[in-house]
This record gives structure tokens, C-alpha cells and sequence, in this order.
């Protein structure tokens, strides 16, 4: 039977302690992708919001998500803190991560080692801060394989000793809340995942006038 991890997230929602709330280091893919995760883990968690996203290219676009990102926070007024995170923005990190599987698919084992390199640096940086848990964004999109997601970060807690926080964001209306969210606060909506392969096959998608909503954006 496969698994609801949005269940497992809810179950252990409901048995976190009110005060003080727990801390959870949230990777955050984008301020798009933050909007409906960030509204429904404000009351449980205080949260880290990590934006470490070395793939996204070229640091202009790394920089306008990075402003999206600070513009849906500036807006919220969250039950309880959310303070943001920025490493240094080192596009080279991406590569070395992707190696050889630098030009296969879209969805592939390329996007799985971006995915893996994301969560693996979030799990180090949450033991660094002294969080409880850590997850991601990620799952929010319904271009991202959230059991893969899912996968990666159980075995990154059992690896660093940090708890994951299981999810499927996308699931209970999640996806089309961040969409209405993002309208509702005005923010930059990207067509393309963020990599070089991603934004190429936007430009394609540009030039034959195809919807941003029916390609692999909004990671």
C-alpha cells in the first residue's frame, strides 16, 4: 500500500508539543512553493526557513527568488518566529553534485542528485542550528516524486540523527493553495525548475507559447 506521507505529517503534528514549539529547519525551494507550507506548519513548529538552492541559474534568477522569498515573509505574520537562511550562492556545488548525469531527463537521475544534494546539506545544517526536524518544500510541486523525496529524507535522519519530518504537500489542496497564495501576495511565479536544462526547455516552451502551468516549474 503506498504511503500517505501527509497522514504521517498530520499524526505527528497532533502529538508535538504547544510550549515552546519545536524547531524545524523548512528547506525552502522558492517563495512560491513556501506559501501553503509555511501556512500550515506556523502553528506547530518555530521555523528555520533555509533557501539553499546552488541549482538554480543564473544568480540573477537565484537572486529574484531569493527577493520573492523575503517579500512572502515580510507579509507574514506567523504564529510563531520564522527567521531565513541564505548560504552563499555557489552554482559549482549543483554541478559537482549532478556529475555525469549532468544531461539526462527532466525527472530524472539528474533532478534526484539536485534533490539529494538540497536535503543533504538541509540535514547538516539543521543539526548546525539546533533544530528538531527538518524537511522540505519540494514535495509541494506536482513535478516532484514525494516518495522520492520522502526516501531521501529518512535516510538523511538516519544518517545525521536528526528527525525528518514526513510530507506530501501537494496533497489536501496544497499545491492549489500555493497558487492562490502566490496571486494573493503578488509574488514572482518562475516557468522553469531552475537549473540550465530547465530553463532551456522554458525558453522552447516560450517560443511555442506554451502555459507556464502545464511544464515542470515551480520545483
Amino acid at each position: 500500500m503506498k504511503r500517505q506521507y501527509h497522514m504521517e505529517m498530520q499524526s505527528i503534528l497532533y502529538k508535538l508539543p504547544k510550549n515552546p514549539p519545536p524547531k524545524l529547519l523548512l528547506h525552502s525551494c522558492c517563495g512560491p512553493c513556501s506559501t501553503a507550507v509555511l501556512e500550515s506548519l506556523t502553528p506547530h513548529f518555530e521555523i528555520l526557513l533555509y533557501y539553499y538552492n546552488p541549482c538554480i541559474a543564473p544568480q540573477a534568477e537565484f537572486d529574484r527568488r531569493l527577493e520573492t522569498q523575503k517579500q512572502l515573509l515580510a507579509q507574514l505574520n506567523p504564529v510563531h518566529p520564522i527567521t531565513l537562511v541564505v548560504p552563499p550562492y555557489d552554482f559549482q556545488q549543483y554541478l559537482q553534485a549532478v556529475g555525469d548525469a549532468i544531461n539526462t531527463p527532466e525527472g530524472g537521475e539528474r533532478c534526484r542528485r539536485c534533490i539529494a544534494q538540497r536535503m543533504n546539506d538541509a540535514a547538516q545544517a539543521a543539526l548546525q542550528y539546533h533544530c528538531d526536524y527538518f524537511t522540505t518544500t519540494l514535495s509541494v510541486s506536482p513535478h516532484k516524486n514525494a516518495s522520492y523525496i520522502n526516501e531521501c529524507g529518512e535516510l538523511l535522519a538516519g544518517e545525521w540523527g536528526i528527525p525528518f519530518l514526513p510530507s506530501d504537500f501537494k496533497k489536501q489542496g496544497g499545491y492549489a493553495r500555493s497558487v492562490a497564495l502566490s496571486h494573493s501576495y503578488g509574488l514572482y511565479r518562475q516557468d522553469y525548475c531552475g537549473c540550465p536544462n530547465s530553463l532551456k526547455e522554458a525558453e522552447v516552451r516560450r517560443l511555442q507559447h506554451i502555459p507556464a502551468q502545464n511544464s515542470n516549474s515551480d520545483k
